[in-house]
């Protein structure tokens, strides 16, 4: 007598539909949106990451935010206008600035005062960012990139790229004064000390001149650690960042494009941070 199998009837497999690829989020690809920003000369990455923190960016129809990812043929705006990026990244470029006292290191002043970038040659693509500051009162060696990754490494306090400054301070630094500079004081933002202070040459009257050099670069640094000690810097002129030096034939007011070799010497000290 035959038995009735329990087993269901064998069928053979469907066939699999390829899968749609689904279409891709606004910044789902391509590289890191403030890399990419930076890498157009737009800003150094930290100055585009407050951008998109802000809220001042869009890719597509939507706010950005950090971790987001583009492309050059997104459409990307900032503060409601059009970014026009290139696929390929223009080669970088370095100026050397001679900033005299009086000009500020902004790109335009409400109140009129000369700007550092009114003097700078136009860029085809891009924009110059400035490689840190100097305050109204100082003088002296200002870098400029087309090169927003440049910019970011140079600047970056981790790097602790040299800066080297001549001083003239008045009724100058005694020897306990200039200890206590090099042991380190503390600063409303935190601890600083130079890593070298030597005197130069006397000034008028009681003024004497220091060659400084310190391994970052905050708001007022020098001026507020000499302050720190009771003293008070009268004239301050940058004279060199990390391997670049300030021409000693470059007037105020004048700038010049880095040398290869020297443009060479400036993006290593970068890469090797």
């Amino acid at each position: 007598m035959s038995r009735t199998s329990n087993r269901a009837p064998s069928r053979l497999p469907k066939p699999q539909s390829s899968p749609q690829a689904k279409p891709a989020e606004p910044g789902a690809s391509g590289v890191r949106l403030q890399k990419l920003l930076a890498a157009a000369g737009l800003g150094s990455r930290r100055e585009i990451e407050r951008w998109i923190e802000a809220g001042r960016v869009r890719i597509g129809d939507r706010i950005a935010k950090l971790g987001d990812r583009a492309s050059p043929a997104d459409s990307i705006f900032l503060d409601a206008k059009p970014l026009q990026l290139k696929s390929g990244k223009a080669p970088t470029r370095v100026l050397v600035y001679n900033k005299p006292v009086g000009e500020v290191v902004t790109r335009s002043d409400p109140g009129g005062r000369p700007t550092v970038f009114e003097r700078l040659p136009p860029l085809a693509e891009g924009r110059w960012l400035n490689v840190g500051r100097l305050d109204l009162n100082s003088s002296g060696l200002l870098l400029f990139t087309n090169d927003g990754e440049l910019a970011n490494r140079l600047m970056h306090p981790r790097h602790e790229i040299e800066r080297e400054y001549e001083a003239r301070v008045q009724g100058g630094l005694d020897p306990a004064r200039r200890a206590e500079l090099l042991r380190g004081v503390t600063l409303d933002d935190g601890p600083a000390k130079f890593t070298r202070i030597e005197e130069t040459r006397a000034g008028e009257g009681t003024n004497r001149w220091y060659r400084v050099v310190l391994a970052e670069g905050r708001n007022r640094e020098v001026r507020r650690m000499i302050e720190a000690v009771d003293a008070r810097v009268s004239r301050l002129i940058r004279v060199r960042f990390g391997p670049i030096s300030l021409p000693k034939t470059l007037a105020p007011g004048s700038h010049a494009e880095l040398s290869a070799e020297s443009l060479a010497k400036i993006v290593s000290e970068a890469k090797s941070c």
